[in-house]
């Protein structure tokens, strides 16, 4: 069965997108378990920047193979030529770096590390909301509907609410969570910024480059201090370490697929399920509990990320419709 088959294909949509995104949302409870079986204390954020730069690095070589694999860049050779404007500028490829991946998972890390996985999973689907908010600020082509800010103010609300204790009498939103935050924020900017740069090169390619070069750029940090192997990796560890850069690169090629031959509306839904697989498996691999204030948030956030997807999907289909009848 041929790529284009499978992706378009009902079921081939839904299993590559769920796919993606419980890979994606598998992440959170393996970087903390990481921490623990590699013994990174909270202090240490040198054996963090050292373990995340060495994932992202690995991701990024990992993407530039697949991609080498899947011969897209020779199956699409006389295409791609046509279709791309040309070479993407070291400054331009290295500020992408800087954002999706050097400052994205700076925070990350360091946020991780100082909250439960299951916090991490729900502030993290924010990126979908900063996203539309950067989107708006920089292009500013769509209108700001009632249902943008309904989405908007559920899934920020979402957000915050995880801060509250199992009782619900104390709230605690604090230096991780603010870490995530920004992580959310600097990860959905960096999807902008890597939007408008794709009609340089092909996204895969992007992607794996600049992968590699904000991973560089967090391991160099924590090299200077912590020398280049500070960990003992055994068997679990090394599996650990490989699957978390495996998910990196195979999550994104696959949601790439996809988006590369459905619209955008027809498969962004399916982004609400990446904080609850995180939140599930959080609970699974690392023992932590659902408690009411989770569920609440969880339902918040998802609710949030579906009502900001669904309506830009609606927004998009009356922009083209106007087009065709103005056309």
């Amino acid at each position: 069965m041929k790529a284009k088959s499978w992706f378009t294909h009902p079921i081939g949509i839904i299993v590559s997108s769920v796919a993606a995104t419980l890979l994606w949302g598998s992440a959170v409870p393996f970087v903390k378990l990481s921490y623990v079986e590699l013994q990174i204390s909270k202090q240490d954020v040198f054996e963090q920047l050292i373990f995340a730069g060495y994932r992202f690095a690995l991701a990024g070589l990992l993407l530039y193979l697949l991609l080498k694999l899947a011969s897209i860049g020779k199956s699409a050779g006389s295409q791609q030529a046509s279709e791309f404007t040309g070479k993407l500028s070291v400054w331009r490829l290295s500020r992408l770096a800087l954002v999706q991946t050097f400052l994205q998972y700076l925070f990350f890390y360091i946020g991780l590390m100082h909250s439960s996985g299951i916090q991490g999973a729900i502030i993290s689907g924010s990126a979908s909301f900063f996203q539309m908010l950067f989107a708006q600020a920089m292009y500013r082509n769509e209108p700001f509907t009632s249902a943008k800010i309904t989405g908007l103010f559920l899934g920020f609300v979402g957000v915050f609410a995880v801060g509250f204790t199992q009782s619900g009498l104390h709230f605690q939103f604090g230096f991780g969570e603010i870490c995530l935050l920004l992580s959310a924020a600097f990860g959905a900017f960096g999807n902008v910024l890597a939007r408008h740069e794709s009609g340089r090169v092909s996204v895969l390619e992007l992607t794996a480059k600049q992968m590699l070069i904000g991973g560089l750029g967090l391991a160099a940090i924590g090299v200077v201090r912590r020398g280049f192997m500070p960990f003992h990796f055994e068997m679990k560890t090394a599996i650990i370490f490989i699957y978390l850069a495996f998910v990196s690169a195979a999550a994104f090629g696959l949601w790439n697929m996809v988006m590369k031959y459905n619209k955008v509306g027809k498969v962004s839904m399916y982004l609400f399920l990446i904080p609850v697989f995180g939140v599930i498996l959080s609970s699974i691999i690392l023992g932590e509990t659902i408690h009411i204030w989770v569920v609440l948030a969880l339902a918040s956030v998802v609710s949030g990320i579906i009502i900001v997807n669904r309506s830009h999907a609606k927004t998009k289909v009356v922009r083209e419709s106007d087009l065709e009848i103005a056309q």
